[in-house]
């Protein structure tokens, strides 16, 4: 009797530990983009840049210190870490391609969170879809990853367009050094306080179902528009801009340079690229508020501890170091982006100084959600490192861009950074990240450094076995390739 007894008290824990595993609450997600953020924030150690809602959900979760995205140019990153994977697999490298071109079937993230009985929605600019205010699904936007969209518009799209201070005329304003101090505006007026409205009103009206919400927000992208009381945070004389030793260009590849044309700084003086960086950082700021505005909504709601949130930047952006500004360049104040994901599961607090990619966040959250992948990809689960932030992990980071008819590739390693430039026929780079985290002295002609740049190339060429360019793939030699492979493996 005593043994049916114990059997009977055994099979019955068994069943209510099935039975709540089988019921229990789907996570949801909070997927918040910010673009052309790049790190300088207070939680990444500025002590200028104010960023007090970044700063505390980094203090709720885990903070990646080194985090890379795959391509910096908006379009491009952006369909990488929706597909999982890397450009040359997307073969997007601009702003035009789609990748369902190629690609017609290959399931997004939030269709991966759809099939699973998410409901899945999107609020602004998480793929390159168009302009805000756009009605319908134009651009780049991926109709089918949604089951619904809001494309907000604010007055710094409606109305203050004309009187945007631009000192690249010759530049639309989306890729110009232009600004505006909003004297009048309110933080709802503007597009990205929009988005915080709409997205916190799809959390009140989807708070009892699971959710994959995506808040895309546009700022601090150039033109750098926000309210005056923004702008009032960063005297101008706080404002510095590098400014580089006359034979700075002779020391790298001319390839490294080309995305700022004319340079440095675009041909714009030292005061006026001072204000215009004043414009940066206010429009960090305001970006920052309204990210608060969604996180104290979750809260409210009771959804805090059954919701995963992930922060990130599409890509970094140089505002002025090597000479350089925006982005399109393979140095790492573009290629490092902000990366926070908080939640249940992740320890709060955490730093981790580990190499990771943006193509890291599909397999991270279908693994977090328990949602098998529909095919490899490339990236890896971050799951060890929001547990143990610092455990082992021994993966590179690889990020590249196009310079029209050749590829610029770039390896980082937790010590260098190398890159080379149409195969290195167009020149090659080596940075001690140690020694030199400013990437100010090009180590690849040195022939101490011999035995590195060698094995930093066969990271290269076993990421990119392929020549992709505008969408048609130039085979290297096989065999040649898997030695290499085996070699860096």
């Amino acid at each position: 009797m005593k043994t049916h007894r114990t059997f009977l008290a055994v099979f019955l824990a068994l069943t209510a530990s099935l039975f709540a595993a089988g019921t229990a609450k789907k996570p949801n997600v909070l997927f918040i983009a910010v673009d052309d953020m790049n790190n300088d924030l207070g939680c990444y150690g500025s002590p200028l840049v104010k960023s007090p809602n970044i700063d505390r959900l980094a203090a709720r979760g885990v903070r990646f210190d080194r985090a890379y995205c795959q391509f910096p140019l908006c379009s491009p990153s952006r369909s990488s870490i929706m597909t999982g994977l890397r450009p040359d697999q997307t073969r997007v490298f601009d702003l035009q391609y789609h990748f369902r071109t190629g690609l017609p079937d290959v399931v997004t993230l939030p269709q991966l969170f759809m099939r699973s009985g998410y409901f899945a929605a999107r609020v602004g600019k998480i793929y390159h879809y168009g302009n805000p205010g756009d009605i319908g699904t134009s651009g780049l936007d991926d109709p089918v990853s949604w089951k619904e969209f809001v494309n907000p518009a604010g007055r710094d799209k409606t109305t203050l367009e004309s009187d945007i201070i631009n000192y690249t005329p010759q530049r639309g304003l989306g890729s110009a050094m232009a600004f505006l101090s909003d004297k009048t505006g309110r933080d709802e007026d503007h597009t990205d306080g929009k988005v915080a409205t709409e997205a916190i009103k799809l959390l009140e009206k989807h708070k009892e179902e699971p959710f994959f919400l995506a808040v895309g927000f546009y700022k601090p992208h150039t033109p750098y528009v926000a309210p005056r009381k923004y702008f009032d945070l960063y005297p101008l004389e706080k404002m510095e801009v590098p400014v580089m030793p006359a034979n700075y260009a002779k020391t790298v590849p001319e390839a490294a340079l080309y995305s700022t044309r004319p340079w440095p700084l675009f041909g714009v003086t030292q005061q006026q690229a001072r204000e215009v960086k004043q414009g940066y950082y206010a429009a960090i700021s305001f970006v920052d508020a309204q990210i608060g505005r969604v996180i104290d909504a979750l809260d409210r709601l009771g959804l805090r501890d059954n919701t995963v949130i992930v922060f990130w930047s599409d890509h970094g952006y140089s505002l002025g170091t090597h000479g350089l500004w925006m982005k399109q360049n393979c140095f790492e104040d573009a290629a490092r982006v902000p990366f926070i994901v908080a939640g249940p599961g992740v320890k709060a607090g955490g730093v981790s100084p580990r190499m990771v990619e943006l193509i890291d966040v599909y397999p991270t959250l279908a693994d977090l959600a328990g949602l098998a992948l529909p095919t490899k990809l490339p990236g890896a689960s971050l799951r060890p490192l929001l547990a143990k932030p610092e455990a082992e992990w021994n993966r590179p980071a690889f990020t590249q861009v196009e310079r029209g008819g050749f590829p610029g590739r770039s390896v980082r390693t937790p010590r260098w950074r190398y890159t080379e430039w149409d195969d290195g026929k167009q020149g090659s780079e080596l940075y001690d990240e140690q020694k030199d985290p400013g990437e100010m002295k090009n180590l690849a002609g040195d022939s101490s450094y011999a035995a590195t740049i060698s094995e930093l190339k066969l990271l290269v060429k076993a990421n990119w076995p392929e020549r992709v360019t505008g969408g048609k793939a130039e085979a290297v030699t096989k065999k040649a390739t898997r030695k290499e492979k085996k070699k860096a493996e």
